[in-house]
C-alpha cells in the first residue's frame, strides 16, 4: 500500500475520530456529575486529557521504532508478543471497528433527521419525531445503512478521497466548537449578567481533598473517559503515512493537545451562555440559542451530523484495514486472500469486504 497520507491527514484522523457527537453534550453530563461545579469539571477534562497524551506518547515511542504495515497489531507483537497481537487483531477487526462504525452510522442518520425535523416540523416520518422516529424509525435505519455503504465505498475505492473527507469534516466540526468557545467566553465575561463569572462563583465551595470533591471528580472523570476515545485508529494508516516514524508520533501528540484545548475551551464557553442549572436541565443547545439565536441553534444539529459522519469515516478507514493487519503477518483465516492489495485502488479489497 502506497505512502499516500500526510501529517495533516493523520492529525485530522486523530482529532476527527475522537471529537464526535459526544462533545456537544458532554458539558451537560459533566456538570450533572459534578453538581454544577465548573472547576471540578475542568479538572476532570484535564486529567483524562493527560491520560490520553501519555497513552499517545507511549504509542509514539513504539511507532518510532516500528513502521510495519500492521499498525496496532504490529505494536502489540513488538511489545507483548505474537499471541497477544493475534487476539488484538481479531478484537479490532471483528468487535472494535465494526461496532463503533455501526453506532456512528446510526448517530449520523439520527442527527440528520433531527436537523430536518427541526427545520421542517411537518416532515413526514412513519414514526413521528415526537415518538422517537428520528431515533428508531425505519427512515433512520435506512439512512444509517446508506451512510455506512457510502463510507465503505469511498474508503474501499478511493482512500485518498477518504483522507480528504476526514480532513474536511474535522475542520467543519471545529467551527461551531470554536465559535462557542470564543464567543461564549467573551459574552460570559462582558455581559451585564456576567454569566461565566457567576457560574464559577455559584459552584459548591468544597475544600480540596474533601471526600465529596473526590467522589464528584471521580464521577466526572468517568463521564469524560469515552470523550477521549478513538485516537488509536490513527495507527491503522501507519504503513500509508509518509515518514510514519516521525509523523505518527507527531500526529498523536499534536492531535491530543488540540482535543484537550477544544474540550476545555468549549466547556467554559458553554458556561458563558447559560446558567449551570439550565445546562444540566436542557443541555448545551440552550447556550447556542441564547448566544446565536434560534437559527444557529437548529443548524447545530447539522454540525453534529457532519461531526458524526467524519468520525464514522475515520472508523471505517480503520475498519477496512482490520483483517489486512492480521493477514500480512500470515495469521488469521486465508491470509493469502485477505493480504491481497488491488492494483487499481491500492486497497485490500477482500479485507474491506470482510469488514
Amino acid at each position: 500500500m502506497e505512502k499516500r497520507y500526510t501529517l495533516p491527514v493523520a492529525i485530522a484522523l486523530v482529532v476527527g475520530t475522537v471529537i464526535g457527537s459526544g462533545v456537544f453534550f458532554k458539558a451537560e453530563a459533566v456538570l450533572t456529575k459534578t453538581g454544577g461545579n465548573l472547576s471540578v469539571g475542568i479538572l476532570a477534562f484535564i486529567i483524562m486529557g493527560v491520560v490520553m497524551i501519555i497513552s499517545a506518547c507511549t504509542f509514539g515511542v513504539v511507532a518510532q521504532s516500528h513502521e510495519g504495515v500492521e499498525g496496532l497489531v504490529g505494536y502489540a507483537a513488538a511489545s507483548c508478543g505474537k499471541t497477544y497481537s493475534y487476539y488484538v487483531g481479531w478484537f479490532m477487526s471483528t468487535i472494535y471497528y465494526p461496532t463503533l462504525t455501526s453506532v456512528l452510522s446510526w448517530l449520523s442518520a439520527r442527527y440528520t433527521l433531527v436537523f430536518i425535523t427541526s427545520c421542517w416540523p411537518d416532515f413526514p416520518l412513519i414514526i413521528p419525531a415526537a415518538e422517537g422516529g428520528c431515533v428508531i424509525g425505519p427512515e433512520c435505519i435506512a439512512l444509517m445503512m446508506f451512510y455506512m455503504c457510502c463510507a465503505y465505498f469511498v474508503n474501499a475505492i478511493s482512500p485518498k478521497l477518504a483522507g480528504k473527507i476526514q480532513t474536511s469534516t474535522t475542520v467543519i466540526k471545529l467551527i461551531p466548537l470554536g465559535l462557542m468557545a470564543v464567543v461564549g467566553i467573551i459574552v460570559g465575561l462582558v455581559s451585564p449578567t456576567h454569566m461565566l463569572v457567576n457560574n464559577f462563583a455559584a459552584a459548591k465551595d468544597l475544600l480540596p481533598g474533601d471526600a465529596s470533591t473526590s467522589s464528584l471528580l471521580l464521577s466526572a472523570v468517568c463521564a469524560t473517559a469515552f470523550a477521549y476515545e478513538g485516537w488509536i485508529i490513527a495507527t491503522s494508516i501507519n504503513s500509508e503515512l509518509k515518514d510514519a516514524k516521525r509523523n505518527l508520533p507527531k500526529a498523536l501528540v499534536i492531535g491530543g493537545i488540540i482535543i484537550i484545548s477544544v474540550y476545555i475551551a468549549y466547556y467554559v464557553g458553554v458556561a458563558g451562555g447559560a446558567t449551570v442549572e439550565t445546562l444540566m436541565a436542557d443541555g448545551a443547545t440552550t447556550a447556542f440559542t441564547n448566544i446565536f439565536g434560534n437559527v444557529l441553534g437548529n443548524i447545530l444539529n447539522l454540525f453534529i451530523a457532519i461531526s458524526c459522519i467524519g468520525t464514522m469515516n475515520g472508523l471505517m478507514l480503520g475498519c477496512t484495514r482490520g483483517m489486512y493487519a492480521l493477514a500480512v503477518r500470515g495469521e488469521g483465516p486465508r491470509p493469502e486472500v485477505f493480504a491481497q492489495v488491488d492494483p487499481e485502488t491500492n486497497m485490500p479489497n477482500n479485507a474491506s469486504i470482510f469488514a
